[in-house]
């Protein structure tokens, strides 16, 4: 069973180009429902069968996964049979008699334009990991990056001339991601002082945009932990995470008058469906704009 896991992981990094992370949650879960196999008797993917799969779905809930967590599983299994299938390690795939829970949908929650101004103006640009901080954070909010993205970055896919750079998305997609003179400016000052005092503690220089206080490219657990902290000091009550920023970059857009194509295009989506969920979020952002400040829309009209 393990050596088909490993031929599969193999694949999805060498043709898919999957991302690291997805690589290792696949695997970490895939594994995860083979040690429950194993432990029941089954020792072949062939033997698996679709009561197994419920007995594992059951005991996951009754372990307290919640439901997204148990979709992407059965998700998982059936991308990986799908696989086997293919590659004929198997002739039945037990998991299309598996019924995954329906999940509601859920709105992205964006920043308001005053938490991102608050959150841009927190980092102390007298230090290097202060300069480093508010060229990343305008960086999310001007290009609308992933982290993942934004902390990929090299020195050679930023163009300050042009006011863009070159990222890679899922599926190592390039795209250009535009950004405006607040954030060239801030990334342009980091890169000329920031970035030179935070080098200079590397024993071998990286090629990477964003360093930590060794010289070495930042990890996106710390860089989340300092945004935590940012939106803890400024007065945020509710969790702050990076890919808020993406979210504030689209739904902004939007309510600016930005076309749905374009904000596609900008976010790197294949699929216009994909971005639409953003219309929603700045229509409802409207709706509760007139239910606050149009005297017809109160409930109390003497409000």
């Amino acid at each position: 069973m393990q050596d088909a896991l490993d031929r599969c992981v193999k694949h999805l990094i060498a043709e898919r180009n999957a991302w690291p992370h997805t690589v290792s949650n696949y695997c970490r879960e895939i594994a995860q429902f083979m040690t429950f196999a194993q432990g029941q008797g089954v020792m072949a993917w062939e033997a698996v069968t679709p009561a197994l799969l419920r007995q594992w779905l059951a005991q996951l809930y009754n372990q307290g996964y919640v439901k997204a967590s148990v979709v992407r599983r059965i998700s998982e299994l059936r991308a990986f049979y799908t696989y086997l299938r293919r590659h004929d390690l198997v002739t039945t795939n037990p998991v299309q008699a598996i019924s995954a829970p329906k999940l509601p949908q859920r709105l992205p929650r964006p920043l308001s334009r005053e938490e991102i101004d608050l959150l841009l103006a927190a980092p102390d640009a007298a230090t290097p990991q202060g300069q480093r901080d508010r060229a990343m954070l305008e960086l999310l909010y001007a290009g609308g990056l992933r982290v993942s993205e934004l902390l990929a970055l090299d020195l050679n896919q930023v163009d300050l001339t042009q006011g863009q750079v070159r990222v890679l998305g899922k599926g190592a997609k390039e795209r250009v991601a535009l950004i405006g003179r607040p954030a060239s400016e801030a990334l342009r000052g980091y890169l000329a002082d920031g970035r030179v005092k935070l080098a200079g503690a590397a024993p071998r220089k990286s090629p990477a945009v964003f360093l930590n206080r060794f010289g070495q490219r930042l990890s996106v657990s710390m860089f989340t932990r300092t945004l935590s902290d940012y939106a803890a000091e400024v007065g945020i009550e509710h969790k702050v995470t990076p890919h808020m920023f993406r979210h504030s970059f689209a739904t902004h857009l939007l309510d600016g008058g930005a076309d749905l194509r374009s904000v596609q295009e900008l976010l790197g989506h294949e699929q216009a469906s994909t971005t639409q969920i953003y219309t929603q979020v700045s229509q409802n952002q409207l709706r509760e704009t007139v239910l606050k400040a149009h005297p017809r829309a109160r409930k109390d009209p003497t409000a």
